[in-house]
């Protein structure tokens, strides 16, 4: 079994997905790959898995568990416009100041 201080220690990253509906999924993961395929086969979250096939919109910077949990909460508290303008300006280099 995996110790805790080892689980922190671990590199994560916060994500957003888009769903197949054009709704936001954002969630936090130190395995991003594994985690698009589980959300992919449905057993990734319960919220994803009627919204298939989802697509990673955007990823953070690698970070310690404790700031990925904080960013993905920020995030989570968006509204989706607010997200979707966030990741607009991600998408070109700029630096998304509402989300980070």
């Amino acid at each position: 079994m995996k110790t805790k201080e080892a689980q922190i220690n671990k590199v994560w990253v916060v994500y957003i997905l888009l769903c197949r509906d054009n709704t936001l999924y954002t969630g936090m993961t130190n395995n991003i790959e594994k985690r698009i395929i589980a959300h992919n086969r449905g057993t990734g979250a319960k919220y994803t898995c009627s919204r298939r096939p989802v697509v990673l919109s955007v990823m953070s910077n690698p970070m310690n568990r404790t700031d990925a949990m904080r960013l993905e909460l920020k995030i989570k508290k968006l509204a989706k416009g607010k997200k979707i303008a966030a990741l607009k300006e991600l998408r070109k280099g700029k630096k998304a100041s509402r989300i980070t």
